[in-house]
């Protein structure tokens, strides 16, 4: 950052303060002696955590400041190129410094963000830190906030070519590191994790090259990454060497100004809004006042929306298809034509009224496990990385159960009444009625925190069913008058309303009880801890998890 002040005697003076290794090299030749007391200041101050910047001055003729005035303003009216132009227009008056000196402040840490670090990794979260420390200061904060710790390799790269950049990275991939899972592998010895710690002179000849590849093969075996000594733009160069070669989720969290470029680059930007202004928390999709409130977002509001969506995307799927399902196998027996089984008010009414509100209620308001349990065991944050939710497998077990239960539901009826007078509008009222119980008892199977809003959502739309059905079948001018009335008065009609509901429900009950029981999974364990107490728990006191691998990024 630079400033020109204009003094009363008609006399100017620029003034300039940045980093180090960009002040250092602009200075005036023949202040050796103090540059080098300078540097020898700057890696004391830094090797105990402080934060340091260089300042230098010098004066500007009247001449010197026209010719710099002039292509400053012919820079920032140019259409294209204006950064590169700007940048070449400081460059030419930032140079040949006078030094006038360094500071060092200490940057302390908010409360919470060593075990929140803590909290992140161990649960399978790879963490990687961009500053514009010193590497010395970054190196220290690392060890503070638990970035870094003693079991650590720690491996640097500090090159001032392409060339050393690219031998340093071939030297470091051919002794062939590998990173551990947190505590041990499958064979019990433990391995060293590494840390990788490579500052920003390296990445301006490592960035937009051939050697990014390498870096994110070398980076995605690390446990940790460390970068110093980083220009925004190289910030939001490192996103999007992560977020353009693997399929995960990058989340970047700043509180500064020269953060938003990296806040804006991954998939998810997170603002802090602290005393170094609002322009990241203005470029972000969440907001925080601290970097501890991270973990609640991800570790529990993360977990409870991963698991409502994706059970709630195969919900939705199972409890339109098996409606449409019914209607398909009517088809079969109509010679294809364009009648229909369902009274056109149930069917319009099926996802406006009868389904639409126990999906909202349990969408919204089911939790899985507690804000307590989530926060004591991180690892169960590994359930979304290990799409438990939602895969292929679910998906197509989905569509099975579906298939049987739309199959038990239209042919149930039919065979039932087979032989009887039963006009087609009576077992349309039955099938509707069947699909709706069918959907909302096979959602109430699955509600795991009950309350009143799931309990009236869910029995309500039953009744409200019903009552619908009823009034429908009332009206005169619809067809199907009176069929619900008729048809309901038969015991047969009630059996065949029970009957499917639970044939249909039988084998989901009897996969559901075999697998929690038998194969439970980490989530299954926790909440049976939570209810029992002491279930399925060693005994130690503590719940065995799935261990977290930090395998390479895919």
């Amino acid at each position: 950052m630079s400033v020109i002040l204009g003094y009363a005697d008609n006399s100017m003076k620029l003034f300039v303060k940045g980093a180090d290794t960009s002040m250092l090299s602009v200075m005036n030749k023949k202040l050796n002696d103090i540059i080098q007391a300078t540097e020898a200041h700057l890696h004391s101050y830094s090797s105990i955590g402080l934060r340091t910047l260089v300042i230098g001055m010098r004066d500007l003729n009247a001449s010197e400041f026209e010719q710099w005035h002039f292509a400053f303003e012919a820079a920032s009216t140019a259409l294209i190129g204006r950064a590169a132009m700007l940048r070449k227009v400081a460059l030419n008056v930032e140079n040949n410094l006078w030094i006038l000196g360094a500071t060092a402040i200490e940057d302390k840490l908010q409360q919470g963000v060593p075990e929140s670090i803590e909290s992140l990794r161990t649960a399978g979260i790879k963490v990687w830190v961009l500053t514009g420390d010193k590497q010395e200061t970054a190196i220290s904060i690392g060890y503070s906030s638990k970035l870094l710790t003693s079991n650590m390799n720690q491996v640097i790269i500090n090159s001032n070519n392409r060339e050393s950049c690219r031998r340093c990275i071939q030297d470091i991939m051919s002794r062939k590191l590998t990173t551990s899972s947190v505590g041990s592998n499958s064979s019990g010895a433990v391995t060293t994790q590494i840390a990788l710690i490579i500052d920003g002179t390296s990445l301006v000849y490592i960035l937009d090259s051939e050697l990014e590849e390498k870096l994110f093969r070398l980076a995605s075996i690390c446990s940790v990454v460390l970068c110093c000594r980083v220009a925004p733009l190289q910030k939001a160069g490192i996103v999007a060497l992560v977020k353009n070669r693997t399929t995960e989720m990058t989340l970047a969290i700043g509180d500064g100004a020269n953060d938003v470029s990296m806040i804006q680059m991954a998939d998810v930007g997170v603002g802090i809004s602290g005393q170094e202004g609002r322009q990241a928390v203005m470029a972000s999709d969440f907001a925080m006042g601290q970097f501890r409130f991270l973990v609640p977002l991800l570790l529990i509001h993360g977990h409870w929306n991963y698991q409502r969506m994706g059970y709630m995307i195969l919900y939705n799927f199972y409890k339109n298809a098996i409606f449409v399902l019914v209607l398909f196998w009517y088809v079969f027996f109509t010679g294809f034509t364009l009648t229909t089984a369902v009274n056109e008010w149930s069917s319009m009414l099926y996802s406006i009224v009868y389904t639409s509100l126990p999906t909202i209620a349990v969408g919204i308001l089911d939790k899985d496990l507690s804000k307590r349990t989530l926060l004591k065991y991180p690892q169960l944050y590994g359930a979304g990385q290990r799409q438990e939710a939602y895969n292929k497998k679910l998906f197509w077990l989905t569509i099975a159960d579906t298939l049987w239960q739309s199959i038990i539901v239209f042919f149930g009826p039919l065979v039932a009444y087979w032989e009887s007078t039963v006009d087609v509008a009576s077992l349309g009222d039955l099938w509707t009625l069947s699909v709706v119980i069918l959907v909302n008892v096979h959602l109430a199977m699955d509600v795991i925190r009950w309350n009143w809003v799931a309990h009236a959502a869910i029995w309500g739309s039953i009744i409200v069913t019903f009552i619908s059905a009823l009034i429908i079948d009332a009206i005169p001018s619809f067809l199907g008058y009176w069929a619900m009335f008729d048809v309901a008065g038969t015991g047969l009609f009630w059996l065949c309303l029970v009957g499917t509901v639970i044939t249909a429900l039988l084998p989901r009950f009897v996969v559901k009880y075999v697998y929690q029981y038998y194969f439970p999974n980490d989530i299954q364990i926790s909440r049976e801890a939570e209810n029992f107490g002491n279930t399925r728990v060693n005994e130690r006191g503590h719940i065995e998890m799935h261990s977290i691998s930090y395998a390479p990024l895919r």
